[in-house]
């Protein structure tokens, strides 16, 4: 299974519009998921570019086209992601310097896991 397939999977709700202009979406990757295995061996969480990939589909999700990753503007990895945890993730985007700026902030079970803002551009 690809990184692609798997956030597809794992991808339970969203885009569900918020009162502040943010759409929250939530994500579920089961224990047994592949993409536990090896990262790290004992000690598995979710790769960090997991959540950076779930903000550009999040954002294709909304927008209804497909975008590519210009420029990882942040990326900040706060709290590690387990296996079998629901991640939420609220995104904001606007059009921003001839492209998309998407915003993220993750949250597993209440607690910040991490945010980023990532340039996007249309792909063709």
């Amino acid at each position: 299974m690809t990184m692609l397939e798997s956030i597809a999977a794992a991808r339970k709700s969203g885009p569900l519009p918020q009162a502040d202009g943010a759409n929250l979406f939530e994500f579920h990757f089961g224990a047994d998921e592949p993409v536990f295995a090896g990262h790290f061996p004992g000690h598995p969480i979710l790769p960090g570019i997991f959540q950076l990939e779930m903000t550009r589909l999040a954002t294709e999700k909304i927008l209804g086209y497909r975008l590519s990753v210009r420029e990882i503007i942040k990326a900040k990895f706060l709290s590690p992601v387990l296996p079998g945890e629901t991640i939420q993730l609220n995104l904001k985007w606007n059009n921003h310097d001839g492209g998309i700026r998407a915003s993220a902030e993750f949250f597993v079970a209440g607690r910040e896991a991490g945010k980023a803002v990532l340039q996007l551009c249309r792909t063709e």
